[in-house]
């Protein structure tokens, strides 16, 4: 059993708290396996093909964390994963991510990084705002 923190980093224009929305928010994760498991209740269960042993991720909600202007550049945990039998070892970012204008607080509801980069434009601040270069890693918690 261990933990592993997802760290999220982008070049942002213009733009700030950049987060997952929603209880259902799914997180694109490649696992590799096997490792010593346990058991217990997970937000997603796998069974090894070749030995039969149940294997889980745990999404720990309350590590999930926005993604800021000031952390542009720069490597952030946004969320933690409690694993059993399984690691991390790649993430696909996709839609259900939100933000808000960095100066006007204009709300971005509906962003998907699939591409690795979105763009949109803010009326109320008459400037473009963007989310660039989308990258990340796994830590060991």
């Amino acid at each position: 059993m261990g933990k592993f923190g997802l760290q999220f980093k982008a070049t942002l224009e213009n733009i700030t708290n950049v987060r997952p929305v929603g209880d259902d928010f799914r997180w694109y994760l490649k696992d590799s396996m096997p490792l010593k498991g346990g058991r217990g209740s997970a937000s997603m269960v796998q069974k090894c093909k070749l030995c039969s042993r149940e294997n889980s991720i745990d999404i720990l909600r309350d590590t999930i964390t926005p993604y800021n202007a000031e952390d542009s550049e720069r490597y952030k945990t946004i969320v933690q994963f409690e694993c059993r039998g399984l690691e991390p070892v790649d993430f696909q970012p996709q839609a259900g991510f939100a933000a808000s204008g960095a100066e006007t607080s204009t709300q971005f509801p509906e962003i998907n990084l699939q591409e690795k980069d979105w763009t949109d434009y803010d009326e109320k601040a008459s400037e473009s705002v963007g989310i660039y270069e989308v990258t990340h890693q796994f830590i060991k918690c």
